[in-house]
Protein backbone atom coordinates (compact mmCIF):
# COMPACT_ATOMS: atom_id res chain seq x y z
CA UNK A 1 0.00 0.00 0.00
CA UNK A 2 1.29 3.47 -0.88
CA UNK A 3 2.14 5.48 2.26
CA UNK A 4 2.63 9.26 2.19
CA UNK A 5 2.97 11.32 5.36
CA UNK A 6 1.17 14.66 4.90
CA UNK A 7 2.41 16.40 8.09
CA UNK A 8 5.96 16.29 9.43
CA UNK A 9 8.70 18.63 10.66
CA UNK A 10 12.46 18.94 10.16
CA UNK A 11 15.08 21.22 11.73
CA UNK A 12 18.79 21.30 12.46
CA UNK A 13 18.39 22.97 15.84
CA UNK A 14 15.60 24.68 17.70
CA UNK A 15 16.69 28.20 18.62
CA UNK A 16 13.80 30.62 18.86
CA UNK A 17 11.32 32.25 21.24
CA UNK A 18 7.56 32.29 21.58
CA UNK A 19 5.70 34.87 23.69
CA UNK A 20 9.06 35.95 25.10
CA UNK A 21 10.02 32.46 26.30
CA UNK A 22 12.92 30.47 24.90
CA UNK A 23 12.75 27.30 22.84
CA UNK A 24 16.26 25.84 22.69
CA UNK A 25 17.80 22.46 21.92
CA UNK A 26 19.63 21.09 24.98
CA UNK A 27 20.81 17.45 25.03
CA UNK A 28 19.66 13.87 24.54
CA UNK A 29 16.70 14.88 22.39
CA UNK A 30 15.46 17.45 24.90
CA UNK A 31 14.59 21.11 24.47
CA UNK A 32 13.81 23.99 26.77
CA UNK A 33 10.22 24.70 25.80
CA UNK A 34 8.32 27.66 27.23
CA UNK A 35 9.86 27.43 30.68
CA UNK A 36 10.36 23.69 31.08
CA UNK A 37 12.60 20.98 29.67
CA UNK A 38 10.70 18.48 27.53
CA UNK A 39 11.58 15.40 25.50
CA UNK A 40 11.23 16.96 22.05
CA UNK A 41 12.90 14.09 20.17
CA UNK A 42 13.56 10.43 20.98
CA UNK A 43 16.43 10.22 23.48
CA UNK A 44 18.77 8.44 21.06
CA UNK A 45 18.85 11.59 18.88
CA UNK A 46 21.48 12.94 21.24
CA UNK A 47 22.71 15.78 19.02
CA UNK A 48 19.25 17.38 18.91
CA UNK A 49 19.29 17.44 15.11
CA UNK A 50 16.02 16.45 13.47
CA UNK A 51 17.47 15.86 10.02
CA UNK A 52 16.11 14.60 6.72
CA UNK A 53 18.55 11.69 6.80
CA UNK A 54 17.26 10.39 10.16
CA UNK A 55 13.69 10.84 8.95
CA UNK A 56 14.45 8.99 5.71
CA UNK A 57 15.80 6.09 7.75
CA UNK A 58 12.50 5.99 9.69
CA UNK A 59 10.52 6.33 6.45
CA UNK A 60 12.41 3.52 4.72
CA UNK A 61 11.97 1.21 7.73
CA UNK A 62 8.24 2.03 7.94
CA UNK A 63 7.87 1.83 4.12
CA UNK A 64 6.67 5.45 3.85
CA UNK A 65 7.42 6.59 0.30
CA UNK A 66 7.26 10.37 0.77
CA UNK A 67 6.48 13.10 3.28
CA UNK A 68 5.23 16.67 3.37
CA UNK A 69 7.31 18.91 5.64
CA UNK A 70 5.48 21.85 7.19
CA UNK A 71 6.71 24.58 9.56
CA UNK A 72 5.69 26.00 12.93
CA UNK A 73 6.79 29.14 14.81
CA UNK A 74 7.87 27.07 17.84
CA UNK A 75 10.64 25.52 15.72
CA UNK A 76 11.85 28.80 14.21
CA UNK A 77 12.02 29.55 10.50
CA UNK A 78 13.63 26.59 8.71
CA UNK A 79 13.48 27.85 5.10
CA UNK A 80 17.21 27.63 4.44
CA UNK A 81 17.49 24.03 5.61
CA UNK A 82 14.27 22.90 3.94
CA UNK A 83 15.34 24.41 0.64
CA UNK A 84 18.46 22.23 0.86
CA UNK A 85 16.33 19.18 1.75
CA UNK A 86 14.15 19.77 -1.30
CA UNK A 87 17.19 20.00 -3.58
CA UNK A 88 18.76 16.83 -2.17
CA UNK A 89 15.65 14.65 -1.96
CA UNK A 90 13.08 16.00 -4.46
CA UNK A 91 11.27 12.67 -4.87
CA UNK A 92 10.84 12.01 -1.16
CA UNK A 93 9.94 15.41 0.32
CA UNK A 94 7.43 18.14 -0.47
CA UNK A 95 8.58 21.08 1.68
CA UNK A 96 6.63 24.17 2.72
CA UNK A 97 8.18 27.58 3.23
CA UNK A 98 7.09 29.94 5.99
CA UNK A 99 7.33 33.73 6.20
CA UNK A 100 7.48 35.80 9.37
CA UNK A 101 3.76 36.51 9.50
CA UNK A 102 4.13 38.14 12.91
CA UNK A 103 5.66 41.28 11.40
CA UNK A 104 4.54 43.61 8.61
CA UNK A 105 6.30 43.23 5.28
CA UNK A 106 6.13 39.42 5.20
CA UNK A 107 4.55 39.34 1.72
CA UNK A 108 7.87 40.18 0.07
CA UNK A 109 9.55 37.37 2.00
CA UNK A 110 6.81 34.95 0.95
CA UNK A 111 7.15 36.05 -2.66
CA UNK A 112 10.90 35.39 -2.55
CA UNK A 113 10.36 31.93 -1.05
CA UNK A 114 7.93 31.06 -3.84
CA UNK A 115 10.41 32.37 -6.42
CA UNK A 116 13.08 30.16 -4.83
CA UNK A 117 10.93 27.13 -5.64
CA UNK A 118 8.87 26.36 -2.55
CA UNK A 119 5.74 24.58 -3.79
CA UNK A 120 3.89 25.01 -0.51
CA UNK A 121 3.59 27.63 2.22
CA UNK A 122 2.81 26.79 5.85
CA UNK A 123 0.64 29.14 7.90
CA UNK A 124 0.28 28.23 11.62
CA UNK A 125 -2.81 30.41 11.86
CA UNK A 126 -3.57 29.25 15.42
CA UNK A 127 -0.56 31.39 16.42
CA UNK A 128 -1.92 34.43 14.56
CA UNK A 129 -5.20 35.18 16.31
CA UNK A 130 -4.28 38.87 16.39
CA UNK A 131 -4.05 38.97 12.59
CA UNK A 132 -6.96 38.18 10.28
CA UNK A 133 -6.43 35.71 7.46
CA UNK A 134 -8.16 38.23 5.20
CA UNK A 135 -5.78 41.10 6.03
CA UNK A 136 -4.05 42.82 3.11
CA UNK A 137 -0.68 41.09 3.01
CA UNK A 138 -2.10 37.67 3.82
CA UNK A 139 -4.67 37.90 1.03
CA UNK A 140 -1.97 39.22 -1.27
CA UNK A 141 0.07 36.10 -0.52
CA UNK A 142 -2.91 33.78 -1.03
CA UNK A 143 -3.66 35.35 -4.42
CA UNK A 144 -0.03 34.89 -5.48
CA UNK A 145 -0.10 31.27 -4.29
CA UNK A 146 -3.26 30.62 -6.28
CA UNK A 147 -1.68 32.17 -9.38
CA UNK A 148 1.54 30.13 -9.00
CA UNK A 149 -0.10 26.85 -8.00
CA UNK A 150 1.48 26.89 -4.51
CA UNK A 151 -0.30 24.80 -1.85
CA UNK A 152 -1.36 26.24 1.51
CA UNK A 153 -0.82 24.08 4.60
CA UNK A 154 -2.71 25.71 7.47
CA UNK A 155 -3.51 24.95 11.10
CA UNK A 156 -6.49 26.81 12.54
CA UNK A 157 -7.22 27.74 16.14
CA UNK A 158 -9.40 25.33 18.13
CA UNK A 159 -13.04 25.43 17.16
CA UNK A 160 -14.39 27.94 14.67
CA UNK A 161 -12.93 31.42 15.40
CA UNK A 162 -11.01 31.39 12.09
CA UNK A 163 -13.40 29.28 10.01
CA UNK A 164 -15.32 32.24 8.58
CA UNK A 165 -12.04 33.95 7.65
CA UNK A 166 -10.75 30.91 5.80
CA UNK A 167 -14.12 30.58 4.09
CA UNK A 168 -13.61 34.13 2.77
CA UNK A 169 -10.16 33.13 1.51
CA UNK A 170 -11.64 30.12 -0.30
CA UNK A 171 -14.29 32.32 -1.93
CA UNK A 172 -11.65 34.84 -3.03
CA UNK A 173 -9.15 32.20 -4.21
CA UNK A 174 -11.21 29.14 -5.27
CA UNK A 175 -8.30 27.52 -7.13
CA UNK A 176 -5.96 27.72 -4.11
CA UNK A 177 -5.27 24.19 -2.83
CA UNK A 178 -5.55 24.08 0.97
CA UNK A 179 -4.67 21.35 3.48
CA UNK A 180 -6.17 21.93 6.95
CA UNK A 181 -4.08 20.32 9.67
CA UNK A 182 -4.56 18.24 12.80
CA UNK A 183 -8.03 16.94 11.79
CA UNK A 184 -9.44 20.31 12.81
CA UNK A 185 -8.00 19.77 16.31
CA UNK A 186 -10.58 17.02 16.87
CA UNK A 187 -11.66 16.64 20.47
CA UNK A 188 -11.24 13.30 22.26
CA UNK A 189 -14.28 12.29 24.28
CA UNK A 190 -14.24 13.04 28.03
CA UNK A 191 -11.01 15.02 27.76
CA UNK A 192 -11.70 18.58 29.00
CA UNK A 193 -8.22 20.01 28.30
CA UNK A 194 -8.78 19.38 24.59
CA UNK A 195 -12.51 19.97 24.49
CA UNK A 196 -13.31 21.37 21.08
CA UNK A 197 -16.98 20.80 20.26
CA UNK A 198 -16.79 22.85 17.05
CA UNK A 199 -13.95 20.94 15.39
CA UNK A 200 -16.28 19.69 12.66
CA UNK A 201 -16.75 23.26 11.41
CA UNK A 202 -13.16 23.14 10.16
CA UNK A 203 -13.78 19.75 8.53
CA UNK A 204 -16.79 21.07 6.62
CA UNK A 205 -14.53 23.52 4.77
CA UNK A 206 -13.34 20.49 2.80
CA UNK A 207 -16.72 20.44 1.07
CA UNK A 208 -15.02 22.98 -1.20
CA UNK A 209 -13.30 21.37 -4.18
CA UNK A 210 -9.69 22.27 -3.42
CA UNK A 211 -9.72 21.91 0.39
CA UNK A 212 -8.45 18.73 2.06
CA UNK A 213 -7.99 17.58 5.68
CA UNK A 214 -4.83 16.00 7.11
CA UNK A 215 -4.57 14.16 10.42
CA UNK A 216 -1.09 15.25 11.56
CA UNK A 217 -0.73 14.93 15.34
CA UNK A 218 -3.85 12.86 15.90
CA UNK A 219 -1.92 10.39 18.08
CA UNK A 220 -0.91 13.40 20.19
CA UNK A 221 -4.50 14.64 20.44
CA UNK A 222 -5.60 11.18 21.61
CA UNK A 223 -2.46 10.30 23.59
CA UNK A 224 -4.43 9.71 26.82
CA UNK A 225 -6.26 6.85 25.09
CA UNK A 226 -3.03 5.51 23.53
CA UNK A 227 -2.53 2.81 20.95
CA UNK A 228 -4.52 1.65 18.99
CA UNK A 229 -6.40 4.97 19.39
CA UNK A 230 -9.94 3.69 18.68
CA UNK A 231 -11.57 7.10 19.26
CA UNK A 232 -9.11 8.70 16.85
CA UNK A 233 -10.19 6.25 14.13
CA UNK A 234 -13.83 7.06 14.89
CA UNK A 235 -13.06 10.78 14.57
CA UNK A 236 -11.51 10.18 11.13
CA UNK A 237 -14.60 8.20 10.12
CA UNK A 238 -16.81 11.01 11.41
CA UNK A 239 -14.88 13.57 9.36
CA UNK A 240 -15.06 11.36 6.27
CA UNK A 241 -18.82 11.10 6.64
CA UNK A 242 -18.97 14.90 6.37
CA UNK A 243 -16.67 15.43 3.37
CA UNK A 244 -15.76 12.02 1.94
CA UNK A 245 -12.71 9.82 2.53
CA UNK A 246 -11.28 11.16 -0.74
CA UNK A 247 -10.62 14.44 1.12
CA UNK A 248 -8.67 12.86 4.03
CA UNK A 249 -4.88 12.46 4.32
CA UNK A 250 -2.81 10.74 7.01
CA UNK A 251 -0.12 12.74 8.78
CA UNK A 252 2.22 11.74 11.62
CA UNK A 253 3.47 15.07 13.07
CA UNK A 254 6.94 13.50 13.12
CA UNK A 255 9.16 13.81 15.17
CA UNK A 256 7.18 15.08 18.16
CA UNK A 257 4.82 12.10 18.26
CA UNK A 258 7.54 9.44 18.16
CA UNK A 259 8.69 10.17 21.68
CA UNK A 260 5.60 8.17 22.75
CA UNK A 261 5.19 5.72 19.85
CA UNK A 262 7.28 4.46 16.94
CA UNK A 263 6.94 6.02 13.52
CA UNK A 264 5.31 2.85 12.13
CA UNK A 265 2.73 2.96 14.94
CA UNK A 266 1.65 6.42 13.75
CA UNK A 267 -0.17 4.75 10.85
CA UNK A 268 -0.54 1.03 11.56
CA UNK A 269 -3.35 1.66 14.04
CA UNK A 270 -5.24 2.77 10.94
CA UNK A 271 -4.12 -0.22 8.89
CA UNK A 272 -5.36 -2.58 11.59
CA UNK A 273 -8.70 -0.90 12.23
CA UNK A 274 -11.88 -2.74 11.21
CA UNK A 275 -13.67 0.63 11.03
CA UNK A 276 -11.87 1.43 7.75
CA UNK A 277 -12.28 -0.49 4.52
CA UNK A 278 -9.32 -1.38 2.32
CA UNK A 279 -10.38 1.39 -0.04
CA UNK A 280 -10.55 3.87 2.85
CA UNK A 281 -7.03 2.94 3.91
CA UNK A 282 -5.62 3.30 0.41
CA UNK A 283 -7.10 6.79 0.03
CA UNK A 284 -6.26 8.00 3.54
CA UNK A 285 -2.73 6.63 3.79
CA UNK A 286 -1.35 7.66 0.44
CA UNK A 287 -3.44 7.99 -2.69
CA UNK A 288 -5.16 11.25 -1.72
CA UNK A 289 -1.84 12.87 -0.80
CA UNK A 290 -0.21 11.67 -4.02
CA UNK A 291 -2.94 13.37 -6.03
CA UNK A 292 -3.18 16.52 -3.90
CA UNK A 293 0.55 17.27 -3.69
CA UNK A 294 1.41 15.98 -7.14
CA UNK A 295 4.02 13.40 -6.17
CA UNK A 296 5.59 11.70 -9.17
CA UNK A 297 7.73 8.56 -9.28
CA UNK A 298 8.04 7.14 -5.77
CA UNK A 299 10.31 4.37 -4.47
CA UNK A 300 9.07 0.86 -3.77
CA UNK A 301 10.27 0.07 -0.27
CA UNK A 302 10.66 -3.57 0.80
CA UNK A 303 9.67 -4.83 4.23
CA UNK A 304 12.80 -5.43 6.32
CA UNK A 305 12.38 -8.16 8.90
CA UNK A 306 13.20 -7.28 12.48
CA UNK A 307 15.99 -9.29 14.10
CA UNK A 308 13.60 -10.15 16.94
CA UNK A 309 10.98 -11.69 14.63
Amino acid sequence: MLLIDSHSHLWLRQDTTWNGMAIRTTKNGRSMFLGEEVQMLPPFMIDGQNTAEVFLSNMDYAQVAAAVVVQEFIDGLQNSYLSEVSRRYPQRFFVCGMADYLHDGFFQQAKELIEQGFRGMAVPAHRLLGRRLTDGEMMQMFRLMEEKGVILSITLADGNPQVAELREVIAECPRLKIAIGHLGMASPPASPPWENPDWQEQIKLACHENVYIETGGITWLYHSEFYPFPSAVRAIREAAELVGMEKMMWGSDYPRTITAITYRMSYDFLLGSPLLSDSDKQLLLGENARRFYGFGQLPSLPYIKNMSE
